[in-house]
């Protein structure tokens, strides 16, 4: 008997055990998601994709959607607690040398303590910055600032490519381990997916300690894609730190024909502050590893080297208010002249899209620097979703159309702002481990506000009548995109 010789009679059959499947997978489902999601928009969108496509509603809910390591993060805080107590020399109460005199107004003075209050590190002077918009000169001097480590150099990225520019990353990391400096390497399981175990085996085996951040294992249900290690930090020997939205890959450096020259952001950073982005390293290296870091060989006395003021942000799942996503909501509301984000990903929350659009009808310059040519496709046209709203309150939407556009920062009325690897997106405001530097000094806005300009030479502005001239077919993928923005 052929298969369909038997389907075709038991069909009536099949199909009713399918209903039935699909209704108990609903009773089943739905419960659970308004028990575990507290946003009502993601307890929404998710019960709509259960009811409209029961079974694979259902299993992307689990690999998506359900937090199955609530246990690893409440590890994590435990981790970070006890850290803290026993190394209490650095924490986000505690800082580093005198108080400083604030650079700016007292406006954006409490934009410091705003963030103070959702955890963040305090306000420091004394450091020296260097920004860099151009991937080429970031890589180059990350290398060779690797290159000249005496004690230790800990790294820490979503991405670690197993292509040429991974190698000559791992290859100075491993240089480093056999000359007898500590290497320590916290990659993201997800990120950096494509490093294979012979790879990683071979950079172990030249002294380098290498562990991946929460890793995938099927059998303690742990196949979480969501609260990933979006983090970009490198700290040597306590006294340099780089951070921004650059991982390591040839991509990032434009050498892929698919995306072309690769905007992106980074910094360079000596100075007190260097301590806070240390301290991140450590909390997440002894959650990953095991291991607790400390002494004065990694926290070096902190000395004033440079002129700027800097604080230093974390954010991740593991608080119960996500610092970033709050802090980014207080810097629109306390605008008056403008507000400019660069960004590769528009999907924001309502509460921040709301800011957005009333910061735009009180007449503030609001920009928003975006991309082109999309990396990935989900995210791209979920956020289309959303522009309409924005462009009809006069939002300005910028498409930077030289390559692609990874830059992750932001300026308000060119007083205060923000670098790090925060993306406009739930994925980042909520589900992701984040770090960003906070800029309290006008020379350093100034550069950030002057790289803004620069960037908008080569962009198109969207123009609202003609975007909603799109067919119908874009209107329709975007709002079957947008059914997933609570997590993307």
């Amino acid at each position: 008997m052929s298969f369909l010789e038997f389907l075709l009679p038991n069909l009536p059959w099949l199909a009713t055990a399918i209903a039935v499947a699909d209704v108990l997978i609903i009773l089943i489902a739905i419960p659970w998601i308004l028990t575990i999601k507290r946003e009502p928009t993601s307890a929404v969108a998710w019960s709509l994709v259960v009811i409209l496509v029961p079974l694979l509603g259902f299993l992307l809910f689990v690999l998506f959607g359900y937090n199955h390591v609530y246990r690893p993060l409440r590890r994590k805080r435990s981790h970070r607690a006890r850290y803290r107590a026993r190394f209490p020399s650095v924490t986000p109460t505690t800082g580093y040398g005198e108080a400083i005199d604030y650079p700016a107004s007292r406006t954006y003075q409490r934009l410091g303590e705003v963030a103070l209050n959702l955890g963040a590190f305090p306000v420091l002077g004394g450091n020296s910055l260097r920004q860099f918009h151009d991937t080429a000169p970031a890589f180059e001097v990350l290398f060779e600032t690797i290159s000249r480590a005496r004690h230790h150099v800990h790294a820490e990225f979503f991405i670690v490519q197993p292509d040429a520019t991974g190698q000559a990353f791992l290859d100075r990391l491993a240089e480093r381990a056999k000359a007898g400096v500590e290497v320590r390497l916290l990659y993201d399981a997800i990120g950096s997916r494509r490093l294979t175990r012979k790879l990683i085996r071979s950079v172990r085996d030249a002294g380098v300690r290498m562990v991946p951040f929460m890793p995938l294992d099927p059998l303690r249900r742990r196949i979480q894609v969501n609260l990933r290690n979006h983090r970009k930090i490198v700290v040597v020997d306590g006294e340099i730190a780089f951070t921004g939205g650059m991982n390591i890959g040839d991509e990032y450096l434009g050498k892929k024909p698919r995306f072309g020259y690769w905007r992106d952001s980074f910094l360079l950073m000596q100075g007190p502050a260097v301590s806070c982005f240390q301290r991140i390293f450590v909390e997440d290296w002894d959650f990953s590893a095991g291991e607790a870091v400390s002494g004065p060989a990694y926290y070096p006395t902190p000395r004033a080297v440079g002129p700027h003021v800097v604080q230093v942000i974390e954010s991740g799942p593991d608080q119960q208010t996500n610092a970033m996503r709050e802090l980014l909501f207080s810097a629109i509301a306390v605008a008056r002249e403008r507000i400019w984000i660069s960004t590769p990903y528009i999907v924001p929350d309502q509460g921040i899209l709301d800011a957005l659009r009333m910061a735009a009808r009180f007449g503030l310059d609001v920009r928003i620097l975006w991309l082109h040519k999309p990396d990935h496709q989900l995210p791209y046209w979920a956020a289309r979703y959303f522009l309409p709203e924005l462009l009809a309150e006069g939002v300005k939407i910028y498409q930077y159309a030289r390559g692609m556009m990874h830059a992750k920062y932001m300026i308000v009325d060119g007083q205060w702002g923000w670098l790090g690897s925060t993306n406009l997106d739930n994925r980042s405001l909520v589900l992701n481990f984040e770090a960003n530097c906070l800029f309290h000094s006008p020379e350093l806005v100034a550069e950030l506000e002057a790289a803004f300009q620069d960037d908008m030479q080569y962009c198109l502005r969207l123009e609202g009548r003609k975007f909603d001239e799109r067919p119908f077919l874009a209107r329709m993928t975007e709002n079957c995109c947008r059914l997933l923005s609570p997590l993307l």
